[in-house]
């Protein structure tokens, strides 16, 4: 068994969006950081086009995928055309933070941007203030 197995998982799109445009990825990973205030943190890989949007709106969405979900995985999937708005055909809504939530989630997190770093590697952490939360059920809405 390796050590890796044993981490916490799961499949996540981190979404934000300025000025009319949206984008949305696929996060390397996402994990509480703080209780108090309650902030996670999400890897991302480096000179995604969501970064300028994250930085501009300072706000983004942490969205759980239903692991049955591959329409939303392939949608936002790392290598997704950048000129296409991946929120085009998909049931989408904001919260607080104005970023687009996805309805066809199991659940959401609106954020805050409370830092960003710049790891020497190829991702980069951004960790968000969680503002609110809204459990959807996932693309059957169960």
């Amino acid at each position: 068994m390796s050590v890796l197995s044993l981490l916490p998982c799961g499949a996540f799109v981190m979404a934000a969006g300025f000025e009319g445009k949206r984008a949305g990825v696929v996060a390397r990973s996402v994990a509480i950081v703080a209780d108090d205030p309650l902030m996670v943190g999400v890897s991302i890989r480096r000179g995604h086009w969501i970064e300028p949007l994250i930085r501009d709106s300072r706000a983004f969405s942490v969205n759980v995928l239903d692991p049955s979900d591959v329409l939303s995985a392939r949608k936002f999937a790392d290598d997704s055309a950048r000129d296409d708005d991946p929120f085009d055909c998909i049931a989408w809504e904001t919260l607080q933070s104005q970023a687009p939530v996805l309805r066809r989630s199991l659940a959401a997190l609106d954020c805050e941007v409370a830092r960003r770093l710049d790891l020497e590697a190829d991702c980069v952490l951004i960790v968000g203030r969680v503002l609110d939360a809204k459990v959807f059920g996932g693309p059957t809405g169960k």
